[in-house]
C-alpha cells in the first residue's frame, strides 16, 4: 500500500496525540519540581520562594485544596504533583495515561521505544512517592526527565515520520507551548510584580524561569551571561530555534499539520496563535507590577488560542465514529 493510501483511525490518531501530551506534561512537571527545589535551597527565606506557584503553573491548585490540604507545604505540594492518587495530572498519572494510550497503538511504535516507555511506567509507579523526600527528589526527577527524552529521541531516530508521528509532534508541540506560557504567566509574572522587579535575587529567579524550560544555556549563547526580564521573555516566546519557545512549538505544529489532509482549519488556528504571539511589544513586559498584569493578559490570550487550536484538531480529526477511518495523507 502506498503512503498516500495509508489509513489511520481517528481513535488511533487521538491516542497518540494525547500520549505525546501526557508524556511531555510529565517531563515538564518533573523539570519544574527539580528546578524549584534547587531554587528553594539556594535562596534565603527572605526571597519569599514558596511552593504554591507550582500548583498554579500546573493548573492543579483547585484539586489540591479540594482534597483538604490545609497549606501548600513543600512535602504536600511535591507529593501531590508527583504521585498523589487524588491528582489526575500528577507525573505518575501522566506517564500511566501515556502508557495506556500507546498500548493500543503499540504496533505503530518502534519496539525499543515501547520498551523504554513500559519500563518508565513501571518504575514511576513503584518509586513515585520517593520524590516527596527532598533527599531523593532531584535524582528521581532527573531520571524521569532522562527517560522521557530517551523515548522522544528513539521516536525521532527510529520511527517512520508518517501520519502517526505527525500527531505525536502536534501533541508534544501544543503541550510544550502551553507549559511555556503557564510558567511565564505564574513564575515570571510573580517576579515582575515583586518590588517592581528590583529584588536582589532577580537574576537567580529569572535563571530559574529559564531553567524550568531547559533554556538557560541556550539563552546565554544568544543573549550573554546577564539575564534580564525582557530578554528572557523574548527568548522563551519568540526565538524561532529554541525547541520550547512558543514560536518554535508553533512552527513544529504547523509543519506536522502539513503532513495531514484537511489541515486548513487547524492551520488557521495555528496562525491565530501566531498573530497573538507577535502583536505585543515584549519590551513593555520587562519590569514592574503593571508589566506583570500585562504579561498575565498576554499569556492568557496565548493559552486561549492554544485551547482553540486543540478544539479545531479535535473537531477535524478525533470526533468521528470509531468505525470511520480518517484518511491522513500528505497534502
Amino acid at each position: 500500500m502506498s503512503r498516500k493510501e495509508s489509513m489511520l483511525l481517528s481513535r488511533v490518531a487521538e491516542s497518540v496525540y494525547w500520549a505525546a501530551r501526557y508524556l511531555e506534561r510529565a517531563e515538564s512537571t518533573a523539570r519544574l519540581v527539580n528546578v524549584h527545589t534547587e531554587l528553594f535551597l539556594d535562596l534565603p527565606k527572605a526571597a519569599g520562594v514558596g511552593w504554591a506557584p507550582l500548583l498554579a503553573v500546573t493548573g492543579s491548585a483547585e484539586d489540591f485544596f479540594r482534597h483538604r490540604h490545609a497549606g501548600a507545604s513543600e512535602e504536600k505540594v511535591v507529593g501531590f504533583l508527583v504521585a498523589s492518587p487524588d491528582n489526575p495530572g500528577s507525573i505518575v498519572a501522566s506517564v500511566a495515561q501515556a502508557h495506556a494510550n500507546l498500548r493500543v497503538t503499540q504496533a505503530l511504535l518502534p519496539g525499543e521505544a515501547w520498551g523504554v516507555l513500559n519500563q518508565l511506567h513501571l518504575w514511576a509507579e513503584q518509586t513515585g512517592r520517593e520524590a516527596a523526600d527532598r533527599r531523593a527528589r532531584l535524582g528521581w526527577t532527573a531520571r524521569l526527565i532522562s527517560q522521557c527524552q530517551q523515548f522522544t529521541g528513539l521516536l525521532e531516530g527510529t520511527m517512520s515520520h508518517d501520519e502517526t508521528y505527525a500527531f505525536i509532534q502536534i501533541g508534544r508541540g501544543l503541550e510544550r507551548a502551553d507549559m511555556t506560557t503557564r510558567i511565564l504567566d505564574v513564575q515570571a509574572g510573580a517576579l515582575l510584580a515583586q518590588r517592581d522587579g528590583s529584588s536582589p535575587w532577580a537574576d537567580l529567579m529569572w535563571m530559574g524561569v529559564l531553567r524550568s524550560l531547559s533554556a538557560h544555556q541556550m539563552f546565554r549563547r544568544i543573549a550573554g551571561p546577564m539575564v534580564s526580564g525582557p530578554a528572557a521573555l523574548a527568548f522563551l516566546l519568540r526565538d524561532a530555534q529554541f525547541p520550547r519557545s512558543v514560536e518554535r512549538c508553533l512552527i513544529e505544529v504547523s509543519r506536522a499539520l502539513l503532513e495531514l489532509c484537511r489541515h486548513e482549519g487547524p492551520m488557521a488556528g495555528c496562525a491565530e496563535v501566531q498573530q497573538v504571539l507577535e502583536e505585543t511589544d515584549l519590551g513593555s513586559l520587562g519590569a514592574g507590577k503593571a508589566s506583570a498584569a500585562a504579561l498575565h493578559d498576554y499569556a492568557d490570550h496565548l493559552q486561549q488560542g492554544l485551547g482553540r487550536l486543540h478544539e479545531l484538531l479535535e473537531a477535524t480529526y478525533f470526533q468521528m465514529e470509531p468505525s470511520i477511518a480518517t484518511v491522513l495523507q500528505s497534502a
